[in-house]
């Protein structure tokens, strides 16, 4: 496939300090008249996908999900110039049903009359992307209507640093099928390029992200809520992840679907190919930058090495409420993370040797009782 990317693009920054409605609202339109208003976005009539980041059932307060209000000034947004939105997503963990009630996404949808779209059946594609061919299940919901609107949630993560724009649109595919790729692709950069492939075959029309209180620390469940203050829209998923990055004091070429996008012509992420407009980026910068795990890895041949010098999941057993969770996501077969005696007795225990390292115990576990660490050989390697 050949690059395609804008020689410019254009990303609106904008400060949000609360989720105020009428204050989401105000913004939301501002920034949409930046970029143009809704007819150079979305045309009268077109069957519109709204697709926040349901990653599990967590209450708004949280920063897990889309907020409600983020949600709401949106949709109504698409009501308003004639669309018919309907909205869903994946999630990781439960239902789409029960993560968009906790989430506070329902409640929204039924006063507005949006549709829960289908996210449990999926369509079989085969596509041409830029980095391979790729073969996905994607959700009815995703390729079945005229467009889509991404709504992320700006968070850390532990696989690719931060998860944005460009990471939301892993939803669309159905079910345990994400799973499956975790276990066939376990390196992030060749994990980043399918999530690049998979954005150059959905083409979303429009991304809104949820920065208004983000999460950093050990997302993107079991991290720290933090208040962010701004909200961050562009027709260009990288433009965008790339400036939410500088935001957060990250070089953006250190996050891979950034780097890996812009090489796909995806869009851009270099500073003089995006025209900011709305708020100025120093106004909104996050002091002290947004405080995320490391993990980063090396490539060793060595499982040994491997073991005592790449950061790996850890349980902190005080904290873990033996749940399971982390054996159930785990996409291996036989998995790497197991009960040591009875099921539910004590903690969970990881054999090493077989860990991918995909964060997928992490990423789920409703407690944050698993974090990402690196062995002391290894903290001792990066100091120099």
């Amino acid at each position: 496939m050949n690059k395609a990317s804008p020689e410019t693009s254009r990303v609106v920054l904008l400060a949000c300090s609360d989720y105020d409605y009428s204050r989401v609202k105000e913004k939301i339109d501002a920034g949409i008249a930046l970029l143009g208003g809704w007819p150079e976005l979305i045309k009268p009539g077109e069957r519109v996908l709204l697709k926040p980041n349901l990653l599990a059932p967590e209450p708004p307060e949280r920063a897990v999900t889309t907020h409600p209000a983020v949600f709401r000034a949106v949709a109504e947004g698409l009501l308003q110039a004639g669309s018919k939105p309907v909205f869903g997503d994946s999630p990781a963990v439960s239902s789409p049903e029960k993560a968009a009630a906790k989430a506070g996404l329902m409640e929204v949808a039924h006063e507005l009359g949006l549709p829960l779209a289908d996210f449990k059946a999926g369509n079989n594609i085969n596509f041409k992307g830029y980095f391979a061919e790729r073969s996905y299940t994607i959700a009815r919901a995703a390729s079945e209507n005229d467009a889509i609107i991404s709504l992320p949630k700006l968070k850390t993560h532990g696989l690719t640093q931060l998860t944005g724009a460009v990471k939301n649109q892993f939803g669309c595919v159905v079910g345990f099928n994400k799973g499956a790729f975790h276990a066939k692709l376990p390196r992030v950069e060749d994990f980043a390029r399918m999530l690049v492939d998979l954005n150059l075959y959905l083409r979303p029309r429009l991304y809104v992200m949820d920065g208004i209180v983000l999460m950093e620390g050990n997302g993107p469940r079991g991290g720290t809520p933090r208040r962010g203050g701004l909200l961050i829209m562009s027709t260009d998923p990288v433009a965008l992840d790339a400036t939410m990055c500088r935001l957060a004091g990250v070089k953006p070429e250190l996050v891979p679907t950034v780097r890996y996008g812009a090489e796909a012509g995806l869009g851009v992420y270099h500073e003089d190919k995006i025209q900011l407009l709305g708020d100025s980026i120093k106004s909104l910068q996050l002091a002290g930058g947004i405080r995320r795990g490391s993990a980063r890895t090396l490539p060793f041949r060595s499982a040994w090495l491997n073991n005592a010098i790449n950061p790996r999941p850890e349980i902190t057993a005080d904290t873990c409420i033996n749940c399971g969770l982390c054996i159930n996501s785990c996409p291996l077969r036989p998995t790497a993370v197991n009960w040591s005696g009875a099921p539910g007795e004590a903690a969970p225990v990881y054999d090493y040797k077989r860990c991918i390292r995909c964060y997928c115990c992490q990423e789920l576990c409703p407690e944050g009782a698993i974090e990402i660490r690196t062995p002391w050989a290894g903290r001792v390697l990066k100091r120099q």
